[in-house]
């Protein structure tokens, strides 16, 4: 797999009728949330997979607090969508290979998945030490579509 939104993410911000249970992410408002996923123990499938209910709690290395100073930026007709840079602190566990980022509502039933990152330049897998995990986004934005 590469990058990819959630398909249960873009089917709701369209309006999608089929998608039911969820609200559309208003990303610069909403809380929404880092997780470290060891692919071993459940590998997240972008195309039915919709929230944290659907990722096994095993696979679930360590998870952010809400992403600080969110931004959605549209330029022509691609809307990026940008946020600090993020510390995972103290983490342990599994060697993990892919990070998601979701809505946390605080239920996993409604916790939308909104995008998956399996392939990276550099830095994964990595195998946790107890040590703090920094995300640094790129410049250019998180993710565009």
């Amino acid at each position: 797999m590469a990058n990819s939104l959630f398909a249960a993410y873009k089917g709701v911000q369209l309006g999608d009728a089929a998608i039911s249970g969820f609200s559309v992410v208003n990303w610069e408002s909403d809380d929404c949330r880092v997780i470290l996923i060891d692919t071993a123990d459940d590998d997240p499938v972008v195309n039915t997979d919709q929230d944290l209910a659907d990722i096994a709690g095993a696979a679930r290395v360590a998870t952010s607090g809400a992403l600080g100073s969110k931004t959605a930026i549209l330029s022509g007709n691609t809307l990026t969508m940008s946020a600090s840079n993020v510390t995972l602190t103290g983490v342990t566990g599994d060697q993990s290979e892919e990070l998601l980022i979701y809505r946390h509502t605080g239920t996993e039933a409604t916790s939308l998945l909104i995008v998956s990152f399996d392939t990276f330049t550099s830095g994964m897998p990595i195998t946790p030490n107890g040590g703090d995990i920094s995300i640094q986004w790129n410049a250019s934005g998180i993710f565009s579509w």
